[in-house]
């Protein structure tokens, strides 16, 4: 298993266009790429938005499964079901594993919409310090 993160994915890169998608989020309200900015975490809520940025979860679940793990967590930011058709948005931003279910990845996407920083974490348990993320979105505004 490699341990090395990436800072590209399969079919993206910093600078590259964000492929734009609308998802079904674990209330079922429809929520499009477009109209936010970035994923990240729950605990850094009002910090990240404090930077003028949104926060959004894709994951490939289904809906009621993100709404019982949103609710667990206390998520309050959506949580996208990437679920049907299963992975159409993992591959859009190529984020597949070569075993089929989607890797873990950190990406921004600045205003324009670009693709701004990428980090995909291998291994999966590992994530950038949050300090990392909030560098990115200093050097964005």
């Amino acid at each position: 298993m490699n341990d090395e993160s990436l800072s590209t994915t399969q079919s993206l890169k910093v600078g590259d266009d964000a492929p734009d998608f609308t998802l079904r989020s674990q209330d079922g309200a429809t929520v499009t790429l477009s109209d936010f900015q970035m994923p990240s975490y729950q605990a850094e809520l009002e910090r990240f938005r404090s930077y003028d940025t949104e926060v959004l979860g894709v994951s490939m679940d289904a809906r009621h499964s993100l709404a019982a793990w949103a609710k667990q967590l206390g998520i309050s930011y959506p949580l996208l079901s990437d679920f049907y058709p299963q992975g159409q948005v993992v591959d859009l931003f190529g984020v597949r594993h070569a075993g089929g279910m989607p890797e873990r990845a950190l990406i921004v996407i600045d205003k324009q919409g670009k693709i701004a920083w990428i980090t995909v974490h291998r291994p999966t348990a590992t994530a950038p310090d949050n300090e990392e993320l909030f560098e990115v979105l200093r050097k964005l505004g």
